[in-house]
């Protein structure tokens, strides 16, 4: 059965939920980890999102890697590989039920993927009139599209590509 679009507006309860998952996470990898770094829409205050809270924990190379993938499992995370995404290392989680729902990501200091993380959601922070064109595009597209979570994404994308030319443009 396919998973419902369900795209809600800005939820405050999302900071505490990252800094819950956040304090879970350094418990088990504070020793070998640069950051755990909130992501992905829910990180950016009064944009409108699926209410599941994107990490990225930053590694400084591949060198620790093992000994993350070990800790996380102490926890109860699973690896599951890139997932066709280079530099980005997903995790499932079971058995941790009293956390907020959650994607974890593991990224290299330096990787691609982590930059564009980071440059989206700093752009998005710093501006308000970009929030409001995406909100509208996600909630939109969740109206469109509530039991197509592909149709949703297809939806979106040419907003989010606009929103990286202006990412690539304040970083050039």
């Amino acid at each position: 059965m396919a998973k419902r679009v369900v795209v809600v507006p800005y939820d405050e309860q999302w900071k505490t939920d990252f800094e819950t998952i956040k304090q879970y996470l350094l418990t088990a990898v504070k020793d070998i980890v640069i950051s755990v770094e909130h992501i992905g829409s829910t990180s950016v205050e009064g944009l409108s999102a699926k209410p599941i809270i994107d990490i990225d924990i930053v590694i400084k190379d591949y060198s620790v890697f093992d000994d993350v993938v070990e800790n996380l499992a102490s926890l109860g995370y699973i690896y599951e590989g890139d997932l066709g995404i280079k530099d980005r290392e997903a995790f499932d989680y079971r058995g941790i039920a009293d956390l907020p729902k959650h994607h974890l990501y593991v990224c290299p200091e330096f990787s691609a993927e982590l930059h564009k993380h980071l440059s989206f959601r700093n752009y998005l922070r710093n501006n308000t009139e970009a929030v409001l064109k995406y909100s509208n595009v996600k909630e939109e597209g969740a109206r469109l599209f509530p039991d197509s979570i592909d149709d949703y994404i297809s939806y979106k994308a040419p907003c989010i590509e606009e929103i990286y030319r202006k990412c690539e443009k304040i970083t050039d």
